[in-house]
């Protein structure tokens, strides 16, 4: 993908999600449950943490059970506004997830929830992967998810936009597509293989601690779950 087509989708991606940020946060109140065993398994309390990407913040009462020194950042200026009201005594910023407004090994962990698919370009997701580094402590670890497309609607738009970018008719790579959110706008995805992913974080530097699949308990809702830790 050429870095200005790149650029634009990284925009494009904060505009839309300002656009949607009050029906996302209506629709998106409460976190997911079948997630909590990453916060349950290695937050430990009292420790410093950044939600990279946190939207509305849904996922704060995992963090909040665990007495985290929490930090909570988003690209979307509407979705941290609407953060900041649910949760006002909780530190909110928005910020631009390659470039943190936060010191060299700064966090203990960094949770980044269904956020890395919406990065374009192998060169942006590598640039966010080694920024989250950065700001992490010697040992510190990542813990991510993206989504794991199942859904007949989902593969298809994976091969309507491959086509697509096989005859030159898109300025797209293999793997990502446009996801329409009702008539208001299309949203940015690649799609990872749990394979993608592993190579990915090895070449920002991570190793990797834990790697799988989670579903909820109708099947219809699927990620794949990464833990990475940064070297001492």
């Amino acid at each position: 993908m050429q870095r200005d087509f790149a650029e634009h989708l990284l925009e494009k991606t904060t505009q839309d999600y300002n656009l949607i940020a009050e029906e996302f946060a209506r629709t998106r109140e409460k976190p997911w449950p079948e997630i909590k065993f990453l916060f349950d398994d290695y937050l430990v309390a009292r420790e410093k943490v950044l939600d990279l990407g946190c939207a509305n913040a849904r996922f704060f009462e995992f963090f909040q059970e665990k007495k985290a020194d929490y930090v909570g950042v988003d690209s979307s200026k509407k979705l941290i506004k609407i953060a900041q009201a649910r949760h006002s005594s909780a530190k909110f910023q928005t910020a631009d997830a390659l470039n943190l407004p936060f010191p060299d090994n700064h966090f203990d962990k960094i949770y980044s929830i269904a956020v890395l698919h919406h990065i374009p370009s192998q060169e942006f997701r590598l640039s966010f992967l080694k920024e989250a580094k950065r700001v992490l402590k010697p040992e510190g670890l990542l813990i991510m998810t993206v989504w794991r497309f199942h859904r007949i609607e989902e593969l298809f738009l994976i091969i309507k936009f491959g086509i697509l970018r096989l005859f030159g008719l898109s300025k797209l790579d293999f793997g990502d597509i446009l996801d329409p959110w009702g008539k208001k706008i299309k949203r940015y995805y690649h799609y990872f293989s749990k394979k993608e992913l592993i190579s990915l974080a090895r070449k920002a530097g991570f190793k990797i601690k834990d790697i799988g699949v989670i579903k909820n308990k109708r099947g219809n809702r699927q990620n794949i779950y990464l833990v990475a830790k940064k070297p001492s």
